[in-house]
């Protein structure tokens, strides 16, 4: 392995968009993705909204989609749309409109206030649009599709039609008989159900009936595209798609939960990244999107969590899901960090990547991996290990499997 800093000084350039995108197989990716080893850190999500405004004014960039619960998104997306104003507003759909505890973060709410700002007089098709793509799922466990069903029952209700035949008679059931057959929220989000497959609900009949009534519904909403679009519009169009998709996808992700076979927490995994996959495709179909996430949910190779006592999980990611579907119209840049001393993370080992790095004098650097690649030669560096399960270091074997890779020397030791 070579390691003198003026040859692996040659591979950076400056963090900005621009230079960002110069790495890049296409000029600009239908779907980009920004990936970050750590949640938590405002640091990372002030250099996302720094890249994000940048790729909006100078790359025409007009959706962000955060790893976050998909169907609260949309209360941020009203927000920053205009359809909801006022300051106490701005305070509900930071506490509504997240899950995982990021609508606390500060960084997250300067983004909401920045896209609000930058739409404010500006026609709907130029305006920049907020969504989350993650499913409405928590470690804990998952939601009730009662939300998701419920909203697509309603829309296909509304507006669907064939001749004589109105929504009502269109439909596989009634909403009372969705109701029915969902029963309590509560036995849906059953916290001892993550453990225990016995507990889970995701198994029983009305559960394997709603599941089929979810595909009809999801299929008629198809079925009649044309006709629902032009009755509505392609906006609500692609909200009750998102609500089918979703509810299929938890109702699978339910029974996943009942499953006693070996194969149950790779199987969550997948379902989960399958229905990020999912949304972040639709997003793209609308235009230039930056996603933002962990970089296991992003990257290309196959993704792996171990476990105490138990083997390793693998399973594919959204992203190499997305990137199967779009070829270099998907691009991954993924982060990595020198140290966060504040969570026991110090200065990185010398023969590592992040010690390589941590050797020049940026404090942050966009990195072209297949020139590092090239300038390291064999064999590859060593891994990292973290102290710290919370930070997922650079894996030296996948150093060319992404299109570029950003470095922080240093995160602050305090929240902002």
């Amino acid at each position: 392995m070579k390691t003198g800093n003026s040859a692996i000084a040659s591979t950076v350039r400056p963090v900005d968009a621009a230079a960002v995108l110069r790495l890049l197989p296409a000029d600009r990716p239908r779907l980009l993705a920004l990936g970050e080893p750590t949640h938590g850190e405002d640091a990372l999500l002030d250099l996302r909204n720094t890249l994000f405004r940048q790729l909006v004014e100078e790359a025409g960039y007009r959706t962000i989609a955060l790893e976050s619960d998909c169907l609260r998104g949309l209360a941020v997306d009203d927000h920053v749309s205009g359809v909801v104003t006022g300051r106490d507003a701005l305070d509900d759909v930071m506490r509504d409109g997240f899950s995982h505890g990021f609508g606390a973060s500060a960084a997250n709410r300067e983004l909401v206030c920045w896209i609000r700002e930058f739409n404010d007089g500006r026609p709907a098709a130029d305006q920049v649009r907020f969504a989350g793509f993650d499913g409405p799922l928590e470690i804990t466990g998952a939601e009730s599709p009662r939300r998701a069903l419920t909203a697509l029952h309603t829309f296909l209700a509304e507006h669907a039609e064939h001749g004589d035949q109105s929504g009502a008679d269109l439909l596989p059931c009634t909403a009372r008989t969705l109701d029915e057959l969902l029963g309590a929220d509560d036995r849906w989000t059953e916290p001892a159900a993550m453990r225990d497959p016995a507990r889970s609900v995701g198994r029983s009949p009305d559960a394997f009936r709603l599941r089929l009534l979810a595909d009809d519904l999801l299929a008629l909403l198809d079925a009649q595209a044309p006709h629902l679009i032009a009755a509505s519009s392609r906006e609500a169009w692609d909200r009750a798609r998102l609500y089918g998709r979703t509810a299929v996808g938890l109702l699978r992700y339910h029974d996943g939960m009942a499953d006693p076979s070996p194969s149950r927490m790779t199987r969550l995994l997948a379902v989960r990244d399958v229905m990020m996959a999912d949304t972040l495709l639709a997003l793209a179909e609308r235009g230039p999107t930056l996603a933002f996430a962990h970089n296991s949910h992003l990257q290309r190779p196959r993704s792996t969590l171990r476990m105490d006592g138990h083997p390793p999980l693998n399973w594919w990611s959204a992203g190499a899901l997305a990137a199967a579907r779009l070829g270099e119209r998907y691009a991954f840049v993924a982060t990595a960090l020198g140290t966060i001393r504040h969570r026991g993370v110090d200065t990185p080992p010398p023969d590592t990547l992040e010690g390589l790095l941590y050797a020049l004098p940026h404090e942050r650097c966009a990195v072209d991996p297949s020139a590092l690649a090239a300038r390291l030669g064999d064999p590859a560096p060593a891994p990292r290990v973290s102290p710290w399960f919370g930070y997922a270091p650079f894996d030296p074997a996948q150093l060319g499997d992404c299109d570029a890779r950003l470095f922080l020397k240093d995160l602050p030791p305090l929240p902002r």
